[in-house]
């Protein structure tokens, strides 16, 4: 039973056969057509298929060399992969500070995780964050008690927002002054004189 496993049904299943360059190169090219990743993904996945399948190649196994050719090609770039995932989290209302972590745990570098963004896209942000949570001038029963501000307070900080902004988007009284923080900041001060 050396080369078979025990499925959940009674019925034995095959373990495939041990990695060898040509395959451990196909399963990385699988891999990088299949999903947008990252180097260190991509050496986190061949490390676990090199273990659990074992290896049979003349030479050592080298996943590094591998993924350092994927780079080059171009069929895995942590640049885009930050900039890809930086929006998808925006969008979602997430702050810099959590999509930082994000791709600091998918492990893309400091360098090409991109630029922080300004005030007023930073503002944005956490406008739409708010209104997805239903969060302060967003909530469906307006409430001045101080421990549900503090909680929205929480929600926001978790998300990734600053503090600066967290406060500013939950002292708006109404959705429509908190949507209006955004124009507001896009036109610059008042110019009335």
């Amino acid at each position: 039973m050396d080369d078979e496993q025990s499925v959940g049904t009674g019925r034995k299943r095959r373990q495939p056969p041990p990695l060898d360059d040509a395959a451990l190169r196909d399963l990385a090219l699988a891999y990088a057509a299949r999903f947008a990743t990252t180097r260190a993904r991509l050496l986190r996945y061949l490390a676990r298929k090199l273990k659990e399948r074992g290896w049979a190649g003349e030479q050592p196994a080298n996943p590094e060399a591998l993924a350092d050719r994927l780079a080059t090609l171009g069929y895995v770039d942590d640049a885009a992969f930050a900039v890809m995932k930086g929006r998808a989290m925006a969008a979602r209302g997430l702050g810099r500070r959590r999509v930082n972590e994000a791709l600091a745990a998918a492990g893309v570098a400091p360098d090409d995780r991109g630029e922080d963004p300004d005030e007023q896209t930073a503002l944005a942000v956490a406008v739409a964050f708010a209104r997805r949570k239903r969060l302060g001038p967003f909530a469906r029963v307006a409430t001045d008690d101080p421990a549900s501000r503090q909680k929205a307070l929480a929600a926001m900080l978790r998300a990734g927002h600053s503090m600066g902004a967290a406060r500013t988007v939950l002292a708006a009284r109404s959705a429509w002054d908190a949507e209006a923080l955004i124009s507001e900041f896009a036109d610059g001060p008042d110019q009335t004189s």
